[in-house]
């Protein structure tokens, strides 16, 4: 079995490889970045002026932009799966195991790299979002909240998403996973209050993991009351990421036989 320090030294090389792909891959990259600034532009130019968010918010843009937050770090890290998928199908996890490299380093290298990409891409959404009017009032202990909230979810959706490309059989069924995680920030509050939709929804737009985070993110952005949101939205995250991790483990040992 190996040390720690060797896991470690795998892992960063097996993220620097990751990184290199990215380079590689641009036009998935750009895809990453671009789509929820899209979205984004959409909702603020062509949906904006017919959504009633409340008296809370000045216009649109300051409700929106935290859902497209969520929707940009959900989208980017779904990319994983087909990576991971690939890895699978291509061949060379073998010749890692030859050179006595393990499960754990080449997940975690997939899943530090999608992180990289992700923490890029928010932080261009974030600037596009300050161009069109968004005004970010938080404290700087808000913005390390923000940051430990996004943080969180990004690793957490990585992880899961690494899981789904061991399950997949071929990168094309993992890229499906990309549309679920593109579509779970629609039943939240992150475009619309909960309340406008109709009743039988309530229920799940208000306990699925997304809306606690969305709420963290958009009540410490603009310095309004968040109560006990943010534990309830890194309880989610830990318990994804716990869950996600446990799987993947259990995945390639299965798939690697």
């Amino acid at each position: 079995m190996s040390d720690a320090p060797g896991v470690l030294t795998h892992a960063a090389v097996m993220t620097g490889r990751s990184l290199r792909i990215s380079r590689r891959n641009v036009d998935a990259v750009i895809t990453s970045m671009m789509l929820p600034i899209m979205l984004m532009l959409i909702f603020v130019y062509f949906f904006g002026g017919a959504i009633d968010t409340g008296a809370a918010y000045d216009s649109y843009v300051m409700y929106v932009v935290p859902g497209v937050l969520l929707l940009c770090a959900g989208f980017g890290a779904s990319t994983t799966a087909v990576a991971v998928s690939e890895d699978m199908k291509g061949g060379i996890i073998d010749r890692f195991r030859s050179l006595d490299v393990g499960g754990t380093p080449v997940l975690a290298g997939h899943v530090v790299a999608s992180t990289v990409r992700n923490l890029v891409s928010t932080t261009l959404v974030l600037g596009v979002a300050v161009l069109i009017g968004f005004r970010p009032a938080a404290t700087p202990a808000g913005w390390a909240a923000v940051a430990a909230v996004l943080l969180a979810y990004i690793t957490a959706l990585s992880w899961i998403s690494a899981a789904i490309g061991l399950l997949a059989r071929t990168p094309e069924a993992a890229g499906g996973f990309t549309f679920f995680m593109s579509f779970l920030p629609y039943p939240s509050s992150a475009f619309v209050p909960v309340d406008s939709m109709p009743d039988w929804l309530h229920g799940f737009a208000d306990h699925q993991p997304i809306t606690p985070a969305i709420e963290s993110l958009r009540g410490l952005l603009l310095n309004q009351p968040v109560g006990n949101t943010p534990w309830i939205a890194l309880a989610w995250a830990t318990g994804i990421l716990v869950l996600a991790v446990g799987l993947s483990g259990v995945l390639f040992r299965v798939r690697t036989r």
